[in-house]
């Protein structure tokens, strides 16, 4: 097909990448474009929204996912590791370094060099002019503070740059030092290596392990795992008040704990009690396996049992529409749905059984990692409010038959160290039943948490750092540093239609006025975050489509290139009880419920742990 025959269809800003397309994929192409230029696919019927879905998404595997570092690696025997290993290794039989602690990650679309536009326009002006919060604005009925703290659960889980030693500190300009919590920000300079391969020269490490293997929990590697281990019953150390046991300088003992809160040290705790029940009913079935083997299987399960909960419950939540309900369950059951697959198992390919039970992991030619592009898209911290309303699951239902409430608390004070020390005294039931009845906050503009911008940073192994950070500021700076295209270009490499004025990005004639004092009138100077804070969202949408797009192509990837989640997705890998675990898991609200049936009988009213929990849905 010649391109200039259909050259008056496609956007100017496109036409060469459609150029250079095969046949198949200009008319795929062309049909998500005509959806694009009316801004329509998610008005339409559930079954155009998914083939919609499902041709960007194969446009986007095609066109979307580059490797950084070396494509080849060490060959092994996947039967000689039927289990997770503590830092991410032999997940790839072709690769048994991809996706493991300190390998590179990868990239969405070429880097674009900003060197010499790191400060500009100033991180701290665009801080504080436009996503410092002013008035407080939540997001309604559609999910809740749980659903926020589910988010960073997942990225430590998922990924964390290494840093340098070189340290760098930024300090705010005279225009705007006077409303700043902290006058100059210093941290460390992610470290850049050298790839040593063809393509992409440079790039970072995720000290994170990039699988989906409940990191958060279990730690990046063998060292962290130990010191969370009983060696008893392939069991994990936990308090007797349900919450994270710590070591004596106050850090918690859990998998990974750099940079945490308390809505995220709930979520490593309930998932500790879920291991250790795990194990108590493998080791019913099978009462002659040892502490290891216990371990193991139940590791497989809880990372499994998290990953169905992120792919089915928790994200249609923030994407609240009948065609993603659908696709999400697509990913995980395929189109044929539960009752046939847990029945028969896996039958067809991708779209009728889904991704998960794959006869073979897919990485489309690329090794796995996550990527810098998904990083940045995760950078949600406008999520969470300026104060947690603290309720009561003890006392006596108010009017509305909602627990009754006793004070506000500063979410600033449930950060980091402190933050344990608080949550002590609160304690498992009244924090989680707190986080469930209150929504969470809105992902917009003038949003960003107060508390953020002067905030005491953490290492690696959970100690405080003596320099405080601005962390709007930082993120800004961060996505300049990693060579994150801006807000435009990051569009246009989506192959999503970018901007030509202020007026296409909102209609918020506020937001345009203070883009424009801080931008001018150059839509391609404009920083990535302030873009998907700014954009205006598709209905149920809380997140920008923008960032949408990378969930579409990484959160398949996350499952298809997984052989624990497809090809070794089975009894003989999980055992039958194992699998029995996870098939009877379809959210949050099963994990609380299976260890206080008393939160999900007396409170929780929505069907989905992560929605507000007076809602009726």
């Amino acid at each position: 097909m010649g391109s200039g025959l259909f050259k008056p269809r496609v956007h100017p800003d496109l036409r060469d990448v459609f150029s250079k397309m095969s046949f198949g994929d200009k008319i795929g192409f062309l049909f998500i474009h005509a959806f694009d230029k009316r801004n329509l696919w998610h008005k339409m019927p559930v079954p155009i929204g998914l083939l919609y879905l499902n041709t960007r998404r194969t446009l986007l595997e095609k066109y979307n996912l580059l490797a950084v570092g070396s494509s080849h690696g060490a060959l092994f025997d996947p039967k000689e590791f039927p289990y997770r290993t503590g830092d991410g290794k032999y997940n790839d039989h072709h690769n048994a370094e991809a996706g493991s602690q300190y390998t590179f990650f990868g990239r969405n679309m070429k880097p674009v060099d900003q060197q010499d536009e790191l400060m500009s326009p100033d991180p701290f002006v665009v801080a504080t002019k436009l996503l410092a919060r002013g008035e407080y604005k939540d997001a309604e009925k559609q999910f809740n503070i749980l659903a926020a703290a589910w988010v960073q659960f997942m990225v430590h889980d998922w990924m964390d740059h290494m840093e340098d030693t070189k340290q760098i500190e930024i300090t705010a300009p005279k225009e705007v030092a006077n409303e700043c919590p902290l006058k100059s920000s210093k941290f460390y300079a992610t470290k850049e290596q050298p790839t040593n391969s063809d393509g992409i020269k440079t790039g970072y490490y995720n000290v994170r392990t990039a699988w989906w293997d409940g990191s958060a929990v279990y730690g990046n590697n063998e060292k962290e795992a130990k010191k969370i281990r009983t060696y008893v019953g392939g069991k994990l150390v936990i308090g007797d008040d349900g919450l994270l046991l710590h070591e004596e300088n106050g850090v918690p003992l859990s998998g990974d704990v750099r940079n945490g809160w308390v809505g995220v040290s709930i979520l490593q705790a309930l998932f500790v009690k879920e291991h250790n029940a795990v194990c108590d009913a493998i080791k019913e079935e099978h009462p002659k396996l040892s502490d290891e083997e216990l371990y193991r299987y139940a590791k497989l399960v809880t990372s499994a049992v998290i990953a169905k909960i992120h792919t089915v419950d928790w994200t249609v939540e923030p994407l609240k529409t009948k065609t993603m309900g659908a696709a999400m369950r697509a990913n995980w059951y395929g189109l044929l749905g539960k009752k046939i697959k847990d029945t028969f198992g896996h039958i067809g390919g991708t779209a009728l059984g889904g991704l998960v039970g794959l006869k073979k992991p897919i990485n489309h030619g690329v090794p796995y990692s996550l990527t810098e592009e998904f990083t940045s898209v995760y950078r949600m911290h406008s999520l969470i409010p300026s104060t947690l309303k603290l309720r009561d699951p003890t006392g006596q239902p108010a009017a509305s038959n909602s627990p009754p409430y006793l004070e506000d608390i500063d979410i600033g004070e449930l950060v980091g160290l402190k933050g344990e020390d608080q949550l002590s005294k609160i304690g498992f039931d009244k924090q989680t039943l707190s986080m469930g009845y209150q929504a969470c906050g809105a992902l917009e503009l003038w949003n960003y948490p107060s508390f953020f911008r002067d905030l005491i940073p953490q290492n690696l192994d959970g100690t405080n750092r003596s320099d405080r950070i601005d962390l709007a500021a930082l993120v800004v700076y961060r996505d300049r540093e990693r060579s994150v295209p801006r807000y435009n270009e990051f569009r246009r490499r989506l192959l999503l239609i970018p901007i030509k004025s202020w007026e296409d990005l909102t209609s918020d004639k506020d937001a345009i006025e203070a883009i424009r004092a801080i931008y001018g009138d150059d839509v391609g100077k404009l920083d990535l975050l302030v873009g998907l804070m700014a954009e205006k969202k598709i209905k149920g949408f809380a997140i920008s489509e923008t960032a949408f797009n990378i969930f579409i192509l990484m959160a398949s990837r996350r499952l298809e290139a997984d052989r624990f989640i497809t090809s070794n997705f089975n009894e003989k890998t999980y055992t039958k009880k194992g699998m029995q675990w996870v098939k009877t898991t379809e959210g949050l609200r099963d994990v609380i419920n299976r260890h206080y049936p008393e939160i999900t009988a007396n409170w929780m009213k929505s069907s989905s742990a992560f929605s507000v929990w007076d809602a009726d849905y």
